[in-house]
């Protein structure tokens, strides 16, 4: 089996709209940082210096949304309640792990513009491919926009669904839809110059918003899309378990028999 690791790392030098910090304790103030907490927790008087070669372990304190990196979406993302269940939608935490371990099917999106992605747009790609999702596969979207990974670029050129095209996917007994790019829907200033242009709220943020009132999970930011066949693999994208998150980071892969 070979794995192909979908994931774009969490990299606080790259370009982020909300920044990450990253601060790292080396082994030797780890050392200090541990002697002074056995004296203020426990009352003992511990000499760092005689540890081998005076360091304890290293500790990495992280600040970043929960949507920085390769994520999993989860419905409360999408709005406080939902039209279908008990009318609350779920945290990532509540959601089954069965979803995220499924055969896997690439669409081909990409275009030299930002945009949207239609059902024609989705018709074509199932007909090049030949192949249509079935019940609880993984569709994954390769945008293209990876290759704008850690630049400002990243975020304003790629190219999102709209709502019919989601709702496609989602008759089509999809759980999970992937995408390469920063979001599942247009750029910002693509949804909205179309607002400005029409008045239509339908063009606002359809593929998030359809989730209000259907059950599914979007996974954003993925990388490396181009390394995989149309179908044939498996995706695995389980979701860190934050309890009562909107989203949760994953190490995605893909698992192709050899």
């Amino acid at each position: 089996m070979r794995i192909i690791d979908l994931s774009s790392p969490i990299d606080a030098s790259a370009y982020e709209p909300d920044p990450v910090g990253h601060e790292v304790l080396s082994p030797r103030e780890g050392a200090l940082h541990m002697s002074a907490e056995m004296r203020e927790h426990f009352g003992l008087e511990f000499d760092p210096d005689v540890l081998p070669d005076g360091e304890f372990l290293s500790l990495d304190r992280l600040t970043l949304t929960s949507h920085t990196g390769t994520h999993v979406d989860a419905p409360s993302h999408y709005g406080s309640r939902a039209g279908y269940g008990d009318g609350v939608p779920r945290h990532v935490d509540q959601l089954p792990l069965e979803w995220f371990h499924r055969p896997g099917l690439v669409l081909d999106v990409a275009r030299d513009e930002p945009g949207v992605i239609g059902v024609a747009d989705l018709e074509k790609e199932f007909a090049r491919i030949g192949r249509r999702p079935e019940p609880q596969d993984i569709v994954l979207l390769r945008t293209g926009a990876s290759a704008w990974a850690g630049t400002a670029r990243y975020f304003t050129d790629f190219v999102g669904l709209d709502g019919p095209a989601v709702h496609l996917l989602l008759d089509a007994g999809v759980r999970v839809i992937g995408t390469d790019a920063f979001s599942l829907d247009a750029p910002f200033p693509t949804i909205l110059r179309r607002w400005q242009e029409t008045a239509d709220p339908a063009v606002l943020w359809p593929a998030h918003v359809a989730g209000r009132d259907r059950e599914y999970c979007q996974v954003e930011r993925l990388a490396n899309l181009e390394a995989l066949p149309p179908y044939g693999f498996r995706v695995v994208c389980f979701p860190v378990r934050l309890v009562g998150a909107g989203a949760g980071w994953t190490r995605a892969v893909a698992l192709l028999d050899e």
